[in-house]
């Protein structure tokens, strides 16, 4: 593994990964810059071929379990935990956008963090599209299903090596969506932190390591 120094370097390499259909996941602690490097990435990669088509960002939080079938297993007071989700499901995802059937359209499920829960058939794959980045905390996990959705992969980097203020972040994250700031801090202390030590012990598995600071093209950090 190395650390990439910058985002240029980081789409280069991301665009030079062979094959008609690539797949990159981001891994990494909650907080951690995922999201926006995935979408980062994507807009880069569509500006570079001029198709909106090119590449697509697959949310692996698309795949938590709904509310109501967290509170039929009792987990929903450590909603984001690795058995909170469909693994099996994004593994079955990723096979499919492999696969890259002529003329199929796949359709992905989002998140929707006003109201907290996965929405379906959100976000469409076209045949076109060569680059697929997916983030998500596990992908780098080798319990249950993750190694299943890992095997489906060109590369896996992970994101948040050696970045601060993640913690911060996290805690606005959760008061932007509804909980009062006190809420927030016991659910990041209690929750969100023993996920990202479970994550951080993963990032052997990767790749490439990502800088959690990394600096971004000022049109591209939306």
């Amino acid at each position: 593994m190395s650390t990439a120094p910058a985002f240029d370097d980081l789409l280069r390499r991301a665009l030079a990964l062979p094959g008609d259909r690539v797949l990159l996941g981001l891994a990494g602690p909650p907080g951690a810059g995922k999201t926006t490097l995935a979408r980062a990435l994507v807009a880069a990669a569509r500006h570079a071929a001029g198709d909106e088509r090119a590449a697509q960002h697959v949310p692996m939080d698309g795949f938590h379990l709904a509310d109501v079938e967290l509170d039929r297993l009792g987990r929903r007071g450590r909603k984001g935990a690795p058995d909170t989700f469909d693994a099996a499901g994004y593994a079955d995802l990723l096979r499919r956008l492999r696969e890259r059937r002529p003329g199929e359209v796949v359709y992905a499920p989002a998140f929707d963090r006003e109201v907290e829960q996965p929405v379906a058939g959100s976000v469409p794959v076209h045949p076109a599209t060569r680059l697929v980045v997916s983030e998500g905390n596990y992908l780098l996990l080798d319990e249950g299903a993750w190694p299943r959705a890992r095997a489906l992969f060109d590369e896996v980097w992970f994101v948040g090596h050696g970045g601060a203020g993640r913690v911060e972040r996290l805690v606005r994250r959760h008061v932007e969506f509804g909980k009062d700031p006190a809420t927030a801090a016991a659910w990041v202390a209690a929750v969100d932190e023993p996920n990202a030590a479970l994550v951080r012990a993963s990032a052997h598995r990767a790749d490439l390591l990502v800088p959690g600071d990394l600096e971004l093209p000022e049109l591209l950090e939306r």
